[in-house]
């Protein structure tokens, strides 16, 4: 059982200007880390990530959610993890702070997390392999699908799972390839032109085949030479994405959007504000063929349907330290899948346990195995950093979800 709880704020600056755009101009990427210590001397960890100010407010959180587990076999727990999810994401006083989204959502997501970390090392597998070794009533027992009744009940969760299990084995040969992966950090906001020249050139030669630009410049024309600079250098075999960070209103994002056809971009991510999804759906109808991607800063499973109902976004990013952990991560993926739209996950976690989640979404659920962010700027803190090779995310095959930090490994000792 549970016997210990361990909340931890880490942050991180970052050097040279990375991590910046057109909003977060200068982040210090962190993390409000749960550690979850039980009678075996297993310690699962997860976390929530933020940029800095506020992290010790959703640790705090986070302690308040902690404490609740406390007792509690891991076993027992995730055998039904859905109604305690649903349980804990709806406190009676705790919720009028959300619900379901910011701080509380956050702290949640983070002691999710660290709930799957146990799990999987409790049984000594990477978290993929438990999740893809898990029957599909047992998926959907860790799932709270409420308020999705009108979209996907129990019943087509467990058949659309069911229904994909005759393909699962021949999916598998994604672990021995490996899932691609996406370099994000060519062009951050506040790169000179030369080095987001620069960084295009190493991305190729280090084998990726996508790659995404910060946009969001007061000057539109900044963006439309910065998008170009990148086009002309990668070519026409590569996939281009741009990013705006919600940093234009719909007028600006219908404008510049236009002007940015011409560089042929694969998504525009993040155009205007993430709470509105009316103006998406117009942009996206004025853009055409130009595609959407967005959330995130989507924070729940019912904005993500509201977003999926409306179709104006082609990809969803949804980030299991954004939304309520790796139980609404699952959950929001199978809606996706109902309505065909590819999940690419933000990587708030740098990769490392969306890593395992993509994995599961190919094999067990048939999502399309596009690629996968990569944020590199962390890997140091790791204890088991993500692996990339010729722009492609290795299998992990160390027991839980990777996301154990360096300076929190003997926390309890």
């Amino acid at each position: 059982m549970i016997t210990k709880v361990k909340i931890s704020d880490v942050r991180f600056p970052l050097d040279g200007h990375a991590g910046s755009d057109a909003i977060h101009r200068d982040p210090v990427y962190s993390y409000a880390v749960t550690q979850l210590k039980d009678d075996s001397g297993i310690t699962g960890t997860g976390f929530a990530f933020t940029l800095g100010e506020g992290n010790d407010l959703v640790c705090k959180a986070a302690e308040y959610y902690a404490r609740q587990l406390t007792g509690k076999d891991i076993e027992d727990t995730m055998a039904n993890f859905g109604e305690l999810f649903k349980k804990l994401s709806n406190d009676q006083q705790f919720r009028w702070l959300g619900p379901h989204k910011g701080v509380v959502h956050l702290a949640l997501a983070s002691v999710t997390n660290a709930c799957y970390d146990l799990w999987a090392k409790k049984r000594g597998v990477p978290l993929w392999k438990l999740l893809i070794d898990l029957s599909p009533e047992q998926i959907v027992n860790t799932l709270d699908l409420s308020y999705l009744e009108d979209e996907l009940t129990y019943t087509q969760a467990l058949e659309m799972l069911k229904g994909q299990q005759s393909q699962k084995e021949e999916r598998k040969t994604i672990l021995y390839k490996g899932y691609p992966g996406y370099d994000t950090s060519i062009g951050w906001f506040n790169y000179p032109d030369e080095l987001v020249r620069e960084n295009c050139k190493k991305a190729l030669a280090e084998g990726f085949t996508a790659m995404k630009l910060k946009v969001g410049s007061v000057d539109p024309d900044r963006d439309i030479r910065r998008a170009h600079i990148v086009r002309d250098v990668a070519g026409d075999g590569i996939k281009v994405m741009l990013d705006a960070n919600q940093q234009w209103n719909l007028p600006q994002a219908i404008e510049i959007c236009t002007r940015l056809k011409g560089m042929n971009p694969y998504w525009i991510e993040e155009p205007t504000h993430p709470d509105d999804l009316n103006a998406h759906a117009k942009l996206a109808q004025a853009i055409t063929p130009v595609k959407l991607a967005l959330g995130e800063h989507v924070p729940n499973k019912i904005i993500f349907k509201n977003y999926l109902q409306s179709g104006s976004s082609s990809f969803m990013q949804v980030d299991a330290v954004r939304v309520g952990g790796v139980s609404e991560f699952i959950t929001i993926s199978l809606l996706c899948k109902k309505f065909g739209v590819p999940v690419v996950p933000h990587v708030g976690d740098m990769g490392q346990l969306h890593q395992h989640l993509v994995l599961f979404n190919h094999i067990a659920m048939g999502h399309q195995a596009l690629f996968l962010e990569h944020i590199p700027h962390l890997q140091k803190h790791f204890v088991h950093p993500a692996q990339i090779v010729n722009g492609v995310y290795k299998t992990p095959q160390e027991a839980g979800s990777s996301c154990d930090l360096v300076g929190l490994k003997n926390q309890f000792l």
